[in-house]
């Protein structure tokens, strides 16, 4: 069996060793004589693997213990609503508007808050990010939303928004762990996990404790963040599979040599993909330079007729999923952490090919 090269946004590819080591461990997880699927959430053993988990990823991220650690189920969409009936009882709530996933999370925060949006960039159809100075926080506001990389667009930020006192929420589902950050700036993160954490199923939610418990009045036990945080992620039976793949991703990771590391691999590899990009007549990619993913590089060809032939003898080539989102269309290459240099390297030659025989 070869494994080919995925360019998958999410369910995205994990990396090889990590996928070798559950397989090496699927039927029988450390001479225990069954699976960790098969394992009660709390017996000794997954509590084992769930506690070495969130010290990982503390360690990687450098998060402090002013932050509980989530690892909860629902999605990244789960916390559109998590987030204001968590915080809203407090204000206002302030929202950035980026992209298709800013404005799912505008949409839901209004069934529950008070939404104001303070900074928009949908009249240039979302290719670039707002500058700081564009963002004009309302008197009274209970914390900012802002989208870190729209998965869809490709536009990421390059700052992070200084907010002052007003907690700063973030959804970080597709760059988290792709490079170091200052965790002490932001009240809230999230992120689902099928991008760079690890398989779909889990979500990671990391909250600054003061922030906890005052939901607004009516919100299910299960979205209120103090439940999950007194009962470590266990007030019901949470995604053991997904935790676990998840804790062997964050041992990966601090092999490769953490964060600083991997954001030295992920920038070349953007970096060489666009230069690609840029050097063609034939490809294109609309995203305002400083805005432009590392992690999800959406282009155009010259002539929308070739994208299916394109489609096509990419996945010919051993080169999948690289299909644009349908809002969008065009192609679209998730470059994550687990996607190797390798895989931007045939990219790139494929891309060359098919623009000399159909250019």
């Amino acid at each position: 069996m070869s494994r080919l090269f995925n360019f998958s946004a999410g369910p995205a590819a994990l990396p090889t060793e990590v996928l070798e080591i559950a397989q090496a461990e699927m039927l029988d997880w450390h001479n225990k004589g069954l699976s960790i699927m098969e394992m009660s959430h709390r017996s000794a053993e997954f509590i084992s693997v769930a506690e070495t988990a969130e010290q990982d990823l503390r360690e990687l991220m450098g998060i402090s213990d002013d932050y509980a650690v989530l690892f909860l189920q629902g999605g990244a969409t789960s916390q559109f609503a998590m987030v204001p009936m968590n915080l809203a009882s407090r204000g206002k709530a302030a929202y950035v508007n980026t992209g298709v996933w800013s404005k799912k999370a505008i949409k839901e925060a209004k069934l529950f808050a008070d939404v104001e949006v303070v900074a928009s960039t949908e009249e240039g159809n979302f290719t670039r990010a707002p500058e700081q100075s564009d963002i004009v926080l309302p008197n009274g506001a209970a914390y900012l939303h802002y989208t870190t990389n729209e998965t869809i667009g490709g536009v990421q930020f390059d700052y992070i928004p200084n907010t002052g006192a007003v907690p700063l929420v973030a959804d970080m589902s597709s760059d988290i762990l792709s490079a170091p950050v200052d965790v002490s700036k932001f009240g809230l993160i999230y992120a689902g996990a099928q991008k760079n954490i690890g398989p779909a199923g889990i979500t990671v939610v990391i909250v600054r404790k003061d922030l906890l418990g005052a939901p607004l009045a009516g919100t299910p036990t299960m979205y209120d963040y103090a439940v999950h945080a007194a009962e470590d992620s266990m007030h019901n039976t949470p995604a053991t599979f997904a935790w676990y793949l998840s804790g062997l991703v964050f041992k990966w990771l601090k092999a490769q040599g953490g964060l600083s590391a991997i954001e030295v691999v992920n920038r070349r590899k953007a970096s060489k993909l666009y230069a690609a990009i840029d050097a063609s007549d034939f490809f294109a990619n609309p995203v305002a330079i400083n805005n432009r993913s590392v992690m999800n590089v959406p282009f155009t060809l010259a002539d929308a007729e070739l994208d299916k032939p394109f489609l096509v003898e990419a996945e010919a080539a051993g080169l999948l999923n690289l299909k644009g989102h349908r809002s969008v269309g065009g192609m679209r290459a998730s470059i994550y952490n687990a996607v190797p240099e390798a895989a931007v390297d045939a990219l790139i030659d494929f891309m060359r090919d098919f623009e000399q025989r159909r250019g």
